[in-house]
């Protein structure tokens, strides 16, 4: 593996710009979803809906095939729209789809409404008026405020998965979101939730690249039930940079005959998201993009890396301008494929010009891939620079340290927050019956490591528990499959001195 797979890609190494192949996270999925796709009509765990029994894939997934190697079919139909009245008390209406063991088929649960008290996360009324400038913040509050979404569990595999280039929340093999399991999240002490969307076919035709309104209403409703729960949300476009992806178009090495048209439809999507949540508070937060590169493992090309500059900055100003409380949110912007030495180190990224001082800057950390991933290669099973006989020395502790005071020093002393917006290791007890401790531990060190220095953890869950399983909540019964993994987030989160090492 070559340095910039370790250095927090999820994704094998592709051989030239256009020979474009599925990350590797979507290849994970292949092999997995010819046994576990047949486990369907498992019931959903109870909350506001049923669920459909499907396995998973995803921005860090377990595996896919660039043919998806899916048998499940698009969906046709999305919640309906919860209404946000701009008065201080709000009376909120959630319907949640479901699916049976077709995709296809979808029922709703019995309508709830809730009391005005409960809305506090997500008021309704703003008094920003439209456009307006607001406050600059002083220095370091951006770090200040991303201590609010620490420590962080993405809910991956589901609004970013696709079938065919169509987004559909159970394409992957996961259930539809139940508010049930959002509970659950929070009751194990995490503190904000990310939320990969994809748009892809969503998107229609230009000038004015209109979304979907349903699926808007999709991405609202869960949205709601992080806010409703004290949680903070990201939510970002997430699948539409994939050159692996059918449909993606947020393509960074097009050529520049090209690029005029792509900077106009992200203006467009942004300006539709921004203006449907302006009315949301600092609990929103949004991320312009995911990994997004030219699809190949090597040094940046400048060229390129000017795109993806140039799509945060349209992201920062249109977001901006969309009025509401979007002058003052607080927004994330990745740099060459969330990798942490192309952002923090000299190879072409720019922080965007923004007044308001409220930016915080993305990364992953998947650093050893052959421990965190690398069921492709002859992987590694055991984390820590004390494990004798590892296939890759110099990647434990030290290592990691050495990488988030590189976060630091470009960043976090800078006063922009920094949120590692991915991390994690998959499933190896298969080969190694101590997988799981050294998991746990290698996430405890990380957030550790990462808290020591003010920087935000948000692990990678794409819903698969199993081998090669990313997994630690089982989203059909809303129950912890990793309860030693969450102990080590949660542990880690907060401690002042390093974790024990496991021993041999």
């Amino acid at each position: 593996m070559i340095d910039a797979i370790k250095n927090g890609c999820p994704y094998l190494k592709k051989r030239a710009v256009r020979e474009r192949k599925v990350p590797m996270k979507k290849r994970m999925l292949a092999a997995i979803l010819s046994g576990i796709m047949v486990i369907t009509g498992i019931s959903a765990c109870s909350g506001n809906a049923a669920t459909s029994s499907e396995n998973s894939s995803a921005s860090t997934t377990t595996a896919a095939t660039t043919t998806a190697t899916t048998t499940t079919k698009a969906e046709t139909t999305a919640a309906t729209t919860t209404t946000k009245a701009e008065t201080t008390t709000v009376t909120t209406t959630t319907t949640t789809t479901t699916t049976t063991k077709k995709p296809e088929t979808v029922a709703t649960t019995t309508t709830i409404t809730k009391k005005p008290e409960t809305t506090t996360a997500k008021p309704a009324t703003t008094t920003t008026k439209k456009n307006e400038p607001a406050p600059a913040a002083t220095k370091g509050d951006s770090v200040k405020f991303s201590q609010n979404l620490m420590p962080g569990w993405n809910l991956g595999n589901q609004l970013e998965a696709n079938s065919g280039g169509t987004p559909s929340e159970t394409a992957w093999g996961n259930p539809v979101i139940t508010e049930k399991l959002i509970k659950q999240v929070k009751a194990q002490g995490f503190k904000s939730i990310r939320i990969p969307v994809s748009y892809l076919s969503k998107i229609g035709a230009g000038p004015n690249y209109t979304i979907d309104s349903k699926w808007l209403d999709r991405v609202q409703e869960v949205v709601d039930m992080c806010i409703d729960n004290g949680l903070y949300a990201i939510i970002n476009v997430h699948g539409d940079g994939y050159y692996s992806i059918k449909g993606g178009w947020l393509l960074c090495a097009e050529p520049a005959s090209e690029q005029k048209t792509i900077k106009a439809k992200y203006k467009k999507v942004w300006e539709q998201i921004a203006k449907r949540f302006k009315n949301y508070d600092e609990h929103l937060v949004f991320e312009s993009m995911n990994e997004e590169f030219d699809g190949t493992y090597n040094t940046p090309n400048r060229e390129y890396y000017d795109n993806i500059n140039a799509y945060n900055r349209i992201f920062v100003d249109t977001v901006r301008k969309a009025g509401g409380k979007n002058n003052s949110r607080y927004l994330l912007v990745p740099g060459w494929n969330t990798d942490i030495n192309y952002t923090a180190g000299d190879y072409g990224f720019k922080i965007p010009n923004d007044s308001t001082g409220r930016l915080m800057i993305s990364v992953h950390y998947y650093d050893p891939w052959k421990f965190c991933g690398g069921e492709e290669a002859p992987g590694i099973f055991r984390w820590g620079d004390s494990i004798k006989g590892q296939a890759i020395r110099n990647s434990g502790e030290k290592h990691t340290d050495a990488k988030f005071d590189q976060l630091y020093d470009a960043f976090i002393s800078k006063g922009y927050g920094v949120i590692i917006g991915e991390y994690g290791a998959i499933d190896k007890t298969y080969k190694d019956s101590r997988s799981t401790a050294y998991r746990a531990y290698f996430a405890e060190y990380v957030n550790y490591a990462a808290h020591k220095r003010n920087i935000v953890t948000v692990y990678w869950d794409n819903g698969y528990n199993g081998d090669n399983g990313f997994g630690i909540f089982d989203r059909k019964k809303c129950i912890v499959t990793q309860p030693e993994i969450i102990k080590g987030i949660i542990n880690g989160a907060k401690a002042t001195k390093a974790p024990k090492a496991v021993t041999e």
